[in-house]
């Protein structure tokens, strides 16, 4: 037969930091059946009375990840008032990594939600980006940050994933003389286009290195005017001209 137990968690934030605590903790207690009843975004001494009220009731442990040392002190003195178990998992190690770096802590909820915030929006960013790589689905350009557009090697591809890195939806689109410029960008918000240029002796550098690095290929050779200086000198003239156009 099994024993039951309720525990509150108490949180400031999400709760996620306490919940997943005290879960990692109590699978050590396999013949235990644990309820958790979560209670987030708790910045209030009057919220915390009237969740104790309630688990006074059914008997709980109290687990509480608050910043606030007011109401850190409000919840272990409620605890002992009404005889029941609280575990403050947040309050130690504030109070010694504050001795640890002689500084007191900012004391403000939810920090921690918020970089996992910005954590999650740079890696839909990132999904983004790559999905919208070198001309790839056009249609989502629209939710595009920002779409860089150039010549062959202008470093699109590599500024795109690093404007990524810091939560910018970034699409890129190659700009090929011969090749119609997709319609698509005349119809977007043209203030969110970036055009790349690039000097062209830097350009017949880049292109030239990239030719024999990869002088195996079966498509090398049939693409050696690629990196001639006057194909450089015409593509990015066919570029230019086209961004002073828009």
């Amino acid at each position: 037969m099994t024993n039951e137990i309720r525990i509150v968690i108490i949180s400031d934030g999400t709760g996620e930091t306490a919940s997943l605590m005290t879960k990692a903790a109590v699978v050590q207690f396999s013949d235990q059946e644990i309820i958790f009843t979560r209670y987030k975004n708790i910045r209030t001494k009057v919220q915390i009375d009237a969740i104790f009220e309630d688990a006074v009731d059914k008997h709980h442990m109290v687990v509480y990840t608050l910043v606030s040392p007011e109401l850190r002190r409000h919840t272990t003195e409620l605890g002992k008032q009404h005889d029941l178990p609280t575990i403050d998992l947040l309050g130690p190690l504030l109070n010694s990594l504050s001795d640890f770096f002689h500084s007191q802590p900012k004391s403000e909820p939810g920090l921690f939600h918020n970089v996992n915030e910005n954590y999650f929006k740079r890696i839909a960013a990132m999904e983004y980006t790559i999905h919208h790589d070198d001309g790839k689905n056009l249609e989502g350009l629209d939710d595009a940050d920002l779409v860089l557009v150039g010549i062959s090697r202008t470093s699109k591809t590599p500024l795109s994933m690093y404007l990524s890195l810091q939560g910018y939806r970034v699409a890129n689109v190659p700009l090929i003389r011969g090749i119609p410029v997709p319609e698509k960008l005349f119809q977007m918000d043209q203030k969110k286009i970036v055009a790349l240029t690039i000097q062209a002796d830097v350009l017949h550098a880049i292109r030239k290195a990239r030719l024999e690095r990869l002088a195996k290929e079966p498509w090398a050779h049939a693409n050696e005017n690629y990196a001639s200086f006057e194909h450089v000198v015409q593509d990015i003239e066919y570029a230019q001209g086209l961004f002073k156009q828009h």
